[in-house]
């Protein structure tokens, strides 16, 4: 079968290649001149499936009130005048509930554990190489009111089966040994030994560059004008570099994927939610960090990748607005800063921000559309990483006409009919 998909983030190369694997000739066009350009470009560099919990739960609507009023809080919103926006908002207020958390929470947990046994898989299969670690991921508590809190969090990784540790601040330290300069700024940890670590750039650049060698075919610098329409099926999508047709397509725009499905009629309640990250260059390994160290006041992740610290955090809502805004810099910098002094040169770090493309429940779109022809792999929001592997791989199954590992359709549209 023909297939074109639409984006080279990290969500359309990984399609790109489980497509192929499966006998597929797939061609993926992207505006831009690279894969991973946009959201997959500066992400905070999480494989976390044990992390994988909607935003939307009980309690969220006031914490978000403390978050807008704190100087270095992880929420801000910059309204804007879009309908979609408030519409969205609106959603995700109505997940906020114990019992639609359940929910949610039951259908992402598959299908992160899922992708990071896909992931591990690809890695072994084909040797590729990412400045990966698997050491782990540590959620480290300032306050003990943080640290007395953990019980819900554990109850749910003991339903799922995911390994966790309760570190004391020795245990702490013994995990990330660059902590040891400010034991005094926290009060213990809980760890999560199964997570990892990786660069999504430089995995998507490397896997595409994979793909390319099986025969995928990559159109950069194309952009796509529109998608048309005929008896239920998608007919073929006109490009500025003519139009193209296909047997199937994929939606895998991330946070444009809602602006092309409501010119065709069925409107998805995706929206962007603006991410920030810094890139540090490492100056003393002895003080840097191992792996990933969430700061829990500030919903801050800090990463090691490589001989770089990545720090990245904030939700902002504010439309598609890709402004660098240089209070949210200052957050990041406040965190690595305060948590690992002196493991980089902060004053050389570089800012970026980029789209995570958010479901109003959480978990991601994976499958059919109501177009015969048109399948989604779209709206992981901060999981695009985590889940990419595995979303990847159903899609590949759905899209052959074999039954997928995990039951994919908790992560359907048909999910919002009820």
């Amino acid at each position: 079968m023909k297939i074109l998909i639409l984006g080279s983030g990290v969500i359309g190369v990984t399609s790109a290649w489980f497509l192929t694997e499966a006998g597929h000739e797939v061609t993926v066009i992207d505006r831009q001149p690279g894969p991973a350009l946009e959201t997959s470009f500066g992400n905070a560099g999480e494989v976390s499936p044990g992390y994988s919990s909607p935003w939307a739960g009980p309690g969220v609507p006031v914490k978000a009130i403390k978050w807008l009023l704190m100087k270095h809080g992880p929420l801000k919103i910059l309204p804007v005048l879009d309908p979609h926006m408030w519409g969205w908002m609106f959603k995700m207020l109505a997940n906020c509930t114990s019992a639609r958390y359940a929910v949610n929470k039951a259908r992402m947990v598959p299908i992160a554990e899922y992708s990071r046994d896909v992931l591990k898989a690809l890695r072994a299969s084909t040797g590729i190489t990412y400045d990966e670690r698997m050491q782990g991921t540590l959620q480290l508590f300032r306050k003990q009111k943080q640290l007395d809190g953990v019980g819900g969090d554990i109850e749910v990784l003991k339903q799922y089966g995911v390994p966790y540790e309760v570190l004391d601040p020795a245990g702490c330290i013994g995990v990330e040994p660059g902590l040891a300069a400010v034991r005094e700024k926290f009060v213990g940890g809980l760890r999560l030994p199964g997570d990892e670590t990786g660069d999504c750039k430089m995995f998507t650049e490397r896997l595409a560059e994979m793909c390319a060698a099986r025969g995928v075919k990559f159109e950069y610098g194309t952009t796509l004008k529109a998608i048309r329409v005929e008896g239920g099926r998608i007919a073929g999508c006109e490009t500025s570099a003519g139009t193209r047709t296909a047997d199937a397509y994929v939606m895998a725009m991330g946070s444009y994927s809602p602006v092309w499905m409501r010119r065709i009629g069925q409107p998805i309640p995706l929206y962007p939610v603006k991410g920030y990250s810094i890139t540090v260059p490492i100056v003393d390994a002895s003080r840097a960090p191992e792996s990933t160290v969430m700061d829990e006041s500030y919903k801050v992740a800090i990463t090691r990748l490589g001989d770089r610290i990545r720090v990245g955090g904030t939700a902002e809502i504010s439309g598609y607005d890709l402004t660098l805004r240089d209070s949210r810099r200052e957050t990041l910098e406040y965190s690595v800063g305060d948590l690992f002094p002196g493991a980089g040169d902060i004053g050389a770090a570089s800012f970026w921000c980029g789209l995570r493309p958010m479901m109003p429940d959480g978990p991601p779109l994976v499958g059919n559309s109501k177009f015969a022809n048109l399948y989604f792999n779209t709206g992981h929001g901060t999981l695009g990483w985590t889940m990419a592997c595995g979303s990847a791989r159903v899609l590949a199954d759905i899209v052959s006409g074999r039954k997928p590992d995990i039951d994919p359709r908790d992560l359907s549209p048909d999910r919002y009919k009820n």
